[in-house]
């Protein structure tokens, strides 16, 4: 009897671990639960995941402040192979890079910029496939020491036949090909650009002849971060678009006195000049109009010279080098020195009235007929070629020796 009473009990404890398992009978599993282990097929704690061999380093390394600008961002892994890199400054813009053949490494195509924050993200799998991913972010430096470049023409601008893209920099360049590299000009319909070192802080370009009416030029100033000299960088980065307009060029011939005005091909204008006297010849050659002035002060002592003339109210001038000869009006001097007799400076005059509002005046209508970047070519002047940095008068050199100064 003792031995039934026992074992009832047992049947119920064996009926009570059948309806908590979801197997049909299992005695292993239920005996299993009973001692006091997990049941595989019950409840109970679950197994911590594997964690990923794969290890993701990021240079620049996570958190950096000041890092270098000069080199490429690196991703790179052990244990495992990269399955996705993206790196992106504050703007969202992308830093393009190159996934190693290995799948270990992925490089920037290029350097990040300065003072800009950047973030990474990175992904990888082990031999497992288990995934390990990266989240990091850095700051580049600023530099300390900068240079730009101050170019002429504008932007927007409606240029002459004859005007080059001029660039003075602040501060002497020594990387002159680095320097180069990273300013690119390119005219629609397209002809042959070239560079041209005339010093440390200046570099010009222009295509052989003079440019085609109507040809629309672009300047790509990529000067960012480009280390012009040891520890200087520039900081430009921006486009640059101007247009040629009708195509107009004068001859100044000093020995007939009179200037022919040629417009699109076809003679629109000659007038009566008077030229620099032979004390005081005025230069030969090719020169660029760079800038115009409906009245302007002339005094020979800017010019080196001694107290001769100080003209507060001199009318269409139109500079020619920065030296100071300009083609202007002359309402001082007898109507009979134009086309008869060369009496000035240096400069070339046109008849012209005082205040610059007689619009009959020689000076006047070739004034309003010129725009920067005209040339203005002097012939029979008595004097030597003026030389081509003397304002924007590259004309004045040999297609071979303007490529020559190029640094690239």
């Amino acid at each position: 009897m003792l031995a039934g009473l026992i074992g009832a009990p047992v049947l119920l404890l064996a009926a009570c671990n059948d309806n908590s398992a979801s197997g049909s009978g299992s005695g292993g599993n239920g005996s299993g639960g009973a001692n006091g282990t997990p049941a595989s097929g019950g409840g109970g704690s679950t197994p911590a995941p594997k964690t990923s061999a794969a290890v993701i380093t990021v240079t620049p390394a996570d958190g950096a402040t000041g890092a270098s600008f000069s080199d490429p961002v690196k991703v790179a892994v052990t244990g495992g192979t990269l399955t996705a890199v993206k790196v992106t400054d504050s703007t969202g813009k992308e830093l393009a890079g190159q996934l190693s053949t290995d799948g270990t490494s992925w490089t920037s195509a290029a350097a990040p910029a300065s003072g800009t924050k950047y973030a990474v993200v990175a992904t990888a799998l082990d031999k497992d496939k288990l995934e390990a991913d990266s989240n990091a972010s850095f700051t580049t430096a600023t530099p300390a020491n900068t240079f730009v470049g101050y170019f002429t023409p504008e932007d927007g601008s409606t240029v002459g036949v004859g005007m080059p893209v001029s660039i003075n920099f602040s501060k002497p360049i020594t990387d002159r090909k680095a320097v180069q590299q990273a300013i690119t000009v390119i005219a629609e319909p397209g002809v042959e650009i070239v560079g041209h070192w005339f010093s440390s802080t200046r570099l010009d370009f222009r295509p052989q002849e003079y440019w085609a009416k109507g040809t629309k030029v672009t300047l790509k100033l990529r000067l960012k971060d480009v280390e012009g000299a040891k520890g200087v960088f520039g900081t430009q980065s921006k486009d640059v678009r101007f247009t040629i307009g009708r195509a107009q060029t004068s001859v100044a011939d000093l020995a007939a006195k009179k200037l022919t005005v040629t417009t699109d091909g076809q003679v629109s204008a000659v007038y009566k000049i008077s030229g620099g006297s032979p004390e005081h010849t005025t230069w030969g050659g090719k020169m660029v109009i760079s800038e115009q002035f409906t009245q302007t002060r002339m005094n020979s002592q800017t010019v080196n010279l001694g107290s001769e003339y100080d003209i507060a109210d001199v009318p269409h001038a139109q500079r020619l080098t920065t030296s100071g000869t300009f083609i202007h009006g002359n309402y001082w001097s007898s109507p009979s020195i134009f086309g008869g007799q060369n009496t000035s400076h240096g400069c070339v005059g046109l008849m012209d009235a005082k205040g610059a509002q007689d619009s009959s005046t020689d000076g006047y209508k070739f004034y309003k007929s010129s725009m920067v970047g005209d040339v203005v070519e002097v012939l029979n002047s008595g004097d030597k070629t003026v030389a081509p940095d003397n304002g924007l008068n590259g004309w004045n050199m040999t297609w071979t020796a303007w490529k020559a100064g190029s640094a690239v």
